[in-house]
């Protein structure tokens, strides 16, 4: 039944000039029938090489926003309408722009995890493969982080003499992880290398044998002689990197590190998808963002590109 899907979808996307993304949350039976998967930057840039006329994104809002952002001309649907992001939420604009008054010799650096509208009022966006040597070269000795404090504090570890603030925000899942999980998955893998993602709380990750982001953990599994790891993101990446390495063990930091919005999309809201681009009463959720919201929220990725290229 599922291979019988995926090939219906195979066939609606090369009929419609469609593009799957599939970020590296996402189940394997999507993974499987995506033409990019990995994180949500890197979708994004990846969404510009293509020639075709709409892209479905399979993960949550504040992605399909930046596809959008990054490829105005072309048409961007979110598989399942409603998937959004805690983090990315937490924070408005009117927030930060009160932010601003208070501490206006500090430039605002945004996670990418952040709305549109948010990043129209931020400085610089980053991803978590590319915080520390953003935030470095940056011209300002004094910045806000936001909105993901250990993120934050990860980057305030690394640039000591850097003045970064941080607020009271980040994301629900990674950072409630207790410093008791880590011990536990230790005791029962001694011999497991301990991969966490920067999302995680600094109890968690001052005790890893690697801190990176989704892509960076990924590739050093991949790429490491070791054959146990100890997973401190989402638990799918244990499960795709078991399939990509059948002579490795993978074990989920957490049986908490589970994203209930990117576990709401299924291999049929994107057969949906597909179905509906095009129909005059279609229910495919298109991403609609006014020129104006495009050109600003496009400056601080723009800023990204030039700082972290």
């Amino acid at each position: 039944m599922i291979k019988d899907i995926q090939q219906e979808i195979l066939k609606l996307k090369k009929e419609k000039n469609a593009v799957i993304l599939a970020h590296s949350y996402q189940a394997r039976e999507i993974i499987e029938i995506a033409d990019e998967t990995g994180d949500s930057y890197a979708l994004s840039v990846a969404a510009k090489k293509y020639d075709c006329e709409s892209f479905i994104m399979c993960g949550v809002h504040f992605m399909a926003e930046t596809v959008k952002i990054l490829s105005p001309d072309k048409k961007v649907y979110l598989a399942k309408k409603g998937t959004g992001c805690p983090m990315a939420e937490q924070m408005d604009k009117e927030m930060i722009m009160r932010m601003r008054e208070k501490e206006p010799d500090r430039k605002v650096v945004a996670y990418i995890n952040t709305t549109a509208d948010l990043k129209t009022v931020c400085d610089v966006c980053v991803t978590s493969s590319t915080a520390v040597k953003i935030c470095k070269a940056i011209d300002s000795e004094k910045l806000l982080f936001i909105p993901d404090k250990n993120l934050g504090a990860y980057v305030r570890q690394q640039l000591p003499d850097k003045d970064i603030m941080t607020l009271q925000g980040g994301c629900p899942v990674h950072g409630a992880v207790p410093l008791s999980a880590l011990e536990e998955a230790k005791s029962e893998h001694p011999n497991a290398l301990v991969l966490v993602h920067p999302e995680c709380s600094p109890d968690i990750y001052s005790r890893a044998d690697y801190i990176g982001s989704t892509s960076g953990i990924m590739n050093f599994a991949k790429n490491s002689d070791a054959k146990e790891f100890i997973i401190g993101t989402e638990t799918s990446i244990a499960e795709h990197l078991q399939y990509e390495c059948p002579d490795k063990e993978f074990y989920p930091l957490s049986k908490m590190l589970i994203c209930p919005n990117m576990k709401l999309t299924t291999l049929m809201d994107v057969h949906k998808t597909l179905m509906d681009i095009g129909k005059e009463n279609g229910r495919a959720f298109e991403i609609i963002m006014s020129d104006e919201l495009i050109s600003k929220a496009k400056v601080c990725i723009d800023e990204m590109i030039r700082l972290g290229g």
